[in-house]
């Protein structure tokens, strides 16, 4: 049901005339800007782990700012990854994950150089029993994050905050590093480059699990801008991941790695920007 209603919702925005949401666009001068995005994705990659069992993903959000470098937004996506294997997640139904943020951002002076802090809420509504899966923990997540860029290049740490991450007990001071490059070929045409490291602190019965749990993901890709704000992309993902840590993130219901080289497509729309 979950699914479809994103597919409405994201089917709808993408035939919403622009001049729906340009006609708020009264002040130039204002301070609030509010934006939306709605991409139907051929599979849903989150550092390097499939969400989606390779399935198509639909994804959307809205991002509201203010001049000062206040910023706040939610975003979603179908997933199946919790439900895939309810005998280890705990999850008997699951559809959706739900992102709420907010957070700082700005300039060094009037350089190239850039900042940005904030928390990141990641929810999964659904069905979760200790029944199902006994010791098993519920997904929700939440980080706290901060970022440098300079022009088409950042880094950005984001540091889950609590015991619990994505499911993983006993994970306090689990951290997820992110270098990524957005390089302009042409006006139109851009090339992605990705790199992340997976850095787990967890325990199971008092044993370690970082190492089984912790690995890199890569990423490169290509994206090229259409009119009416539309952009299609590509890109290929994969993971170093050990002869262990591959099975620690296999499936156990149909025995597929999560962390599997992969290839995705994508069509994103990005609306006009409302300003009031």
């Amino acid at each position: 049901m979950r699914k479809l209603i994103l597919a409405s919702a994201v089917s709808a925005a993408f035939s919403l005339p622009l001049t729906v949401l340009s006609q708020s666009a009264v002040a130039a001068d204002s301070p609030h800007t509010l934006t939306g995005n709605f991409g139907l994705y051929s599979e849903y990659i989150f550092r390097g782990l499939t969400q989606t069992n390779a399935d198509p993903a639909l994804q959307g959000g809205f991002d509201y700012s203010h001049a000062s470098g206040f910023y706040a937004g939610t975003w979603l996506s179908n997933i199946s990854w919790l439900t895939d294997s309810p005998a280890v997640t705990g999850y008997t139904s699951s559809s959706l994950e739900w992102d709420v943020y907010g957070g700082y951002r700005g300039t060094f002076g009037k350089s190239d150089f850039g900042y940005d802090v904030g928390l990141l809420q990641y929810y999964y509504p659904g069905t979760h029993s200790t029944i199902a899966a006994p010791g098993s923990v519920k997904a929700d997540t939440l980080e706290a994050y901060g970022a440098l860029s300079w022009k088409w290049l950042s880094a950005k740490s984001s540091h889950s905050i609590g015991s619990k991450t994505f499911g993983v007990d006993n994970s306090r001071g689990t951290w997820y590093l992110d270098i990524s490059a957005n390089y302009p070929l042409t006006d139109k045409l851009n090339l992605q480059a990705h790199y992340g490291k997976q850095k787990f602190s967890c325990s199971n019965a008092g044993v370690s699990n970082d190492t089984n749990a912790s690995y890199e993901d890569y990423k490169l890709g290509l994206t090229y801008a259409l009119p009416k704000d539309f952009t299609v992309g590509a890109y290929y993902t994969s993971t170093n991941m050990t002869t262990a840590q591959k099975a620690f993130y296999t499936n156990v219901a149909d025995n597929r790695m999560v962390g599997d080289d992969a290839v995705v497509v994508f069509v994103q729309k990005t609306f006009e920007r409302i300003t009031a």
